[in-house]
């Protein structure tokens, strides 16, 4: 990604639920054959997202690395190896997504929910709606009740991607490993991720919510 993210832990939140299908393998050999570069500086905190269901268009999804600001002193930055998940357009049900702070009155968490509801066991989804275009994640870790993948295509070059492609900025190379869908359909998604980006992001039915303790969405 071309943006560069403030220090301001709230800053930080976004929505964060595609699929983790790329090996932690594969790009960490990116990394070591020098393929893959850090785009851009992220502050030092990760951030939680849950959703009942998200189902998204133009799916792909190709390894990069970020740059970890871990000295806000002295602006001294550590590689993070992240899969990079992007979407054409997405919508989603019942999203929770959160971040958990330290302050001088203790751990605080910021809370945001938005789109409704989501009941697995009828597939049935109620209220307003999350809606995302051109949205890009950074993550390390997903877990989903269950990922269906249409016209899934794995071991795809990343310089030929189709649907939502590669952001504009990240660093990659053409050649690595990448995979593409036409469309993917998650439910029961938790997932952790370091940045988000996206054309628009229309949280319907937002509620945003500030509380002591550590605990987030899961």
């Amino acid at each position: 990604m071309s943006q560069t993210f403030g220090r301001t832990r709230w800053k930080r939140f976004a929505i964060v639920m595609v699929p983790t299908i790329a090996a932690t393998a594969a790009v960490g050999v990116s990394i070591a054959q020098g393929a893959l570069a850090a785009s851009f500086s992220v502050s030092g905190q990760q951030f939680k997202v849950s959703a009942g269901k998200l189902v998204g268009q133009g799916f792909t999804q190709y390894g990069t690395v970020l740059s970890h600001d871990t000295s806000q002193a002295t602006n001294a930055n550590t590689a993070v190896p992240v899969a990079v998940s992007g979407f054409s357009t997405a919508t989603i049900n019942q999203l929770c997504q959160s971040v958990a702070f330290p302050t001088p009155f203790g751990n605080y968490t910021l809370t945001i929910n938005a789109g409704g509801t989501y009941d697995a066991a009828s597939d049935t989804a109620t209220g307003p709606v999350v809606k995302a275009s051109n949205l890009y994640i950074d993550m390390t870790d997903l877990k989903a009740d269950t990922a269906t993948f249409n016209d899934i295509n794995i071991g795809v070059a990343t310089g030929a991607l189709g649907g939502a492609g590669t952001h504009s900025g990240d660093a990659t190379n053409p050649g690595a490993f990448a995979q593409e869908a036409g469309s993917a359909t998650l439910t029961g998604v938790q997932q952790t991720a370091w940045a988000t980006s996206a054309s628009t992001f229309s949280l319907n039915g937002l509620h945003m919510s500030l509380a002591s303790g550590s605990t987030g969405c899961f």
